[in-house]
């Protein structure tokens, strides 16, 4: 899940500050889910803006703003709200403010908030950062818990010096020692083998943007020739 926050709401307002009318979109995914861009959240940003002087045209949390279909789908129902604004504000991650904008150009998008990383839910409000969505994944060999983002200095090959007696980091001593959790998950699962020999580096060239990724297409099977008949 895509975690962010709400970008605050003076400088929405300054980079928004020639626009009398705007348009205010939501996702129904991620931003719904870190309370920035579902139907409440853009409820009260309406309040807010009508009373800075603003006038709010409507308000569509689209189904999954960086899914194509549904910005189309979302477009076409409130097309009539969107074209009476000057600008619309995204309350979504900027691929939802960048699958917006491309769809809606010439119409000038805002982004609402800062996306921060892709995380896990602890609890409504409490998320944490597991996965640097590294293109080259180190799992197997750690036995589920990733080195490249636990560990502060994203290190591969076993802890630094720098960890203390109860198996903290010496960056952030309220978080644990990804490599100590490593080692001793191993250890209990009799995987130790798995970290014996040395890690290479990372291959970083494989990290190069904008990244794309298509399904491979399932091969179909050739359909034989009818054999011609003797002569």
């Amino acid at each position: 899940m895509i975690i962010m926050k709400q970008k605050p709401f003076d400088d929405l307002l300054a980079a928004m500050e020639t626009d009398e009318k705007v348009f205010l979109a939501g996702c129904s995914e991620c931003a719904t889910a870190c309370k920035v861009g579902g139907q409440e959240e853009l409820d009260a940003l309406r309040g807010r803006l009508t009373e800075a002087g603003k006038t709010v045209t409507g308000t569509c949390v689209f189904d999954t703003a960086c899914r194509a279909g549904g910005v189309r789908e979302g477009v076409k129902e409130h097309q009539a709200e969107i074209d009476a604004a000057d600008s619309i504000l995204v309350m979504a991650c900027g691929t939802g403010v960048q699958s917006l904008g491309d769809r809606l150009d010439p119409k000038q998008v805002h982004p609402g908030t800062e996306s921060l990383f892709v995380g896990e839910v602890e609890a409504l409000g409490r998320y944490v950062e597991k996965c640097s969505v590294c293109n080259e994944c180190v799992l197997e060999m750690t036995d589920g818990i990733c080195p490249m983002t636990r560990c502060s200095k994203g290190l591969l090959n076993g802890p630094c010096g720098g960890y203390s007696a109860d198996g903290k980091c010496e960056v952030d001593p309220e978080k644990d020692c990804a490599w100590i959790l490593i080692y001793r998950r191993l250890k209990d699962r009799g995987h130790l083998d798995k970290v014996a020999g040395i890690q290479g580096p990372h291959d970083h060239s494989s990290h190069h943007h904008p990244r794309a990724y298509r399904w491979p297409k399932p091969e179909r099977p050739k359909k034989k020739r009818p054999q011609e008949e003797p002569a």
